[in-house]
């Protein structure tokens, strides 16, 4: 089963975006960290970002159904934390537990 409390989703949160940025990623990265303005995170790679959590997490895990219930401000403002977050409420609600 895979764990989803905050610590561990946050660690495998960050790795997949160290994945998904490879050599152009941030050299520390954070809850407080923005995908767009700290990543510098494109299109291109939140999709791709989406993939790889929809691989590790499960269906339950919609980045795409998630960024849609925000406005356009969140949106751009979007941070880690916020994702793990979702992640970790996701994974609760479908009832895996550590």
């Amino acid at each position: 089963m895979i764990p989803v409390d905050t610590p561990s989703v946050t660690a495998e949160v960050t790795r997949i975006v160290q994945a998904v940025l490879g050599d152009f990623g941030a050299e520390e990265i954070t809850p407080e960290s923005t995908f767009r303005e700290d990543l510098g995170m494109e299109s291109i790679d939140v999709v791709a970002l989406a993939g790889r959590l929809q691989a590790r997490y499960g269906a339950g895990v919609n980045l795409a159904q998630f960024v849609a219930t925000l406005d356009v401000d969140s949106v751009r403002e979007l941070r880690v934390g916020q994702l793990v977050d979702h992640i970790v409420l996701s994974m609760s609600e479908a009832g895996e537990r550590p």
